[in-house]
């Protein structure tokens, strides 16, 4: 199979935001508990973080974690997780029948994120709560001091203010699942005067207002064009979320679900826009994808699960080899709407549905998600380039005339390297990829590599899996040729001349 990729250094999409590599730490199952923080396990630092953990994260180069939720966010009192442990309470959480203890709150995760080499972007209580108390959560986090939050902040030990610069007005509000759901008209004005009250506190945030949990959702559309009717003016993105999975054991069907996500995020577009042309604005409004990945896994022991236990193992999904295929697939996909899709949180980062698992003895390991995420987390940073690109296509149950070929290329100008992640769709046939240098000049290879060879349904539960080089190219100043494995993530670095 033949397929063809040309640059073009005069169409760029976007420069990428880097909050695009996201992820996502709520209080649920064993994210917090056992997974970020340990601290009776010898590994554990002195802040009892799970220091494995830690270098994982490092290694993921995560910029923003999404904290605390999630449908957990919807009944939380964020004043309980601050102050003397021993004074903080335990709760029901609602939203996972849980017990929180609290052991684990604001001021530990804001902790964790510097050791971890990330940035905050906070979730607050529209369900329960609303302007009175998310106000106040601003005050507390990012107002220097002299007044009775400020100072309640310096008084639990954080002298200097956390400057948390994002923010999520509320999470999921158009689900029935959701405490304290909401019609689009209720939450949409209230929507707009908490972010409103939140940047009177400080104007350098940007605020997240909530838009559909799925595309299919009954209220899919008109929840957006009611939102943002009410709250155009005073937010600065648009939520949206999105999981996938396999439950119909049909891997051909399953590598094209890039296409549903590529739909749903222009389907999103356009609202906003509509919206934007309605109101004479000059605002536009982006895009915040920060709940995205595969979860369906752990849906039947999750059934099963005892409620009100402290830390209990939910949505434990174990990745295979083909999730990995697709998670790098949905990666291409953010990236093509680079100029849009501003902030994408993978969801989510340690154990629940999440690219890195720890065991009860404090072991932590990469699931086969990693390892794309990884790979464009690292070096998909720099200007996406219009893909240009000719292969074959096939059509499945749900999808007609996907590409064999997923790509993308991303220009660095600070490293004047170009970097290409190409997906093979196909099961059984090979792919030799035939990259056009367009205006540029090729050098060298600095990289090629190829996540290749396993079986669809086989996991990383024993550490095998691995990023292997792929030295079956030719380049030439104006061309590169490469053979792409059947069912392969591949990765290529080109220095420029």
């Amino acid at each position: 199979m033949k397929a063809n990729l040309t640059l073009d250094k005069y169409a760029p999409i976007s420069k990428v935001d880097p909050r695009v590599y996201g992820s996502f730490i709520e209080h649920l199952g064993r994210a917090v508990y056992d997974g970020i923080y340990q601290p009776d396990h010898p590994n554990a630092d002195e802040d009892g973080f799970n220091k494995n953990v830690i270098d994982l994260v490092k290694e993921l180069n995560v910029p923003i974690v999404r904290y605390p939720g999630g449908n957990f966010v919807s009944g939380f009192n964020w004043e309980d997780s601050v102050g003397p442990k021993e004074n903080r309470p335990r709760r029901l959480d609602l939203a996972w029948r849980s017990i929180e203890t609290n052991q684990f709150g604001l001021h530990e995760f804001e902790k964790w994120a510097k050791k971890a080499n990330t940035n905050t972007m906070m979730a607050v209580n529209m369900g329960t709560r609303g302007i009175d108390a998310a106000r106040h959560l601003v005050e507390y986090c990012n107002f220097p001091k002299g007044t009775a939050y400020s100072d309640w902040r310096r008084q639990n030990g954080a002298e200097e203010p956390f400057n948390i610069k994002t923010w999520c007005v509320g999470n999921e509000m158009n689900g029935p699942w959701q405490i304290g759901h909401k019609t689009a008209t209720e939450y949409g004005r209230a929507a707009n005067e908490t972010s409103k009250a939140m940047k009177l506190v400080d104007e350098s945030i940007e605020t997240v207002v909530c838009g559909s949990s799925a595309p299919d959702m009954p209220t899919f559309g008109s929840w957006e064009s009611t939102v943002l009717d009410e709250a155009y003016d005073n937010v600065d993105y648009l939520s949206l979320h999105r999981y996938y999975g396999n439950q119909e054991n049909d891997t051909a069907n399953y590598l094209a679900k890039g296409k549903d996500l590529d739909d749903f995020i222009s389907g999103v577009i356009a609202i906003c826009d509509s919206i934007k042309a309605r109101k004479h604005s000059n605002k536009q409004i982006n895009l915040s994808l920060d709940e995205w990945n595969v979860w369906y896994h752990s849906n039947d022991a999750d059934a099963k699960n005892k409620p009100w236990q402290i830390a209990p193992h939910l949505l434990e999904d174990i990745y295979n080899f083909e999730d990995a295929l697709l998670v790098g697939s949905l990666l291409i996909t953010i990236l093509k709407h680079a100029d849009r899709v501003k902030i994408a949180c993978l969801a989510q980062l340690v154990n629940v549905i999440a690219p890195i698992m720890t065991d009860e003895d404090g072991n932590a390991w990469k699931q086969s998600i990693f390892f794309p995420f990884m790979q464009v987390s690292n070096y998909g940073r720099g200007t996406v380039l219009t893909p240009i690109q000719k292969a074959a296509s096939y059509s499945s149950k749900d999808f007609e005339n996907i590409p064999y070929l997923d790509s993308i290329a991303i220009l660095n100008d600070e490293e004047n390297t170009v970097t290409i992640f190409a997906l093979n769709r196909s099961l059984e046939d090979g792919m030799k990829l035939h990259i056009n240098a367009g205006d540029f000049e090729f050098n060298t290879v600095k990289e090629a590599t190829q996540f290749a060879g396993y079986g669809m349904k086989q996991t990383n539960e024993d550490g095998k899996m691995k990023i292997a080089k792929n030295d079956k190219f030719d380049l030439t100043q104006k061309e590169l040729d490469i053979t792409l494995a059947p069912a392969s993530w591949n990765m290529v670095r080109i220095s420029l001349k």
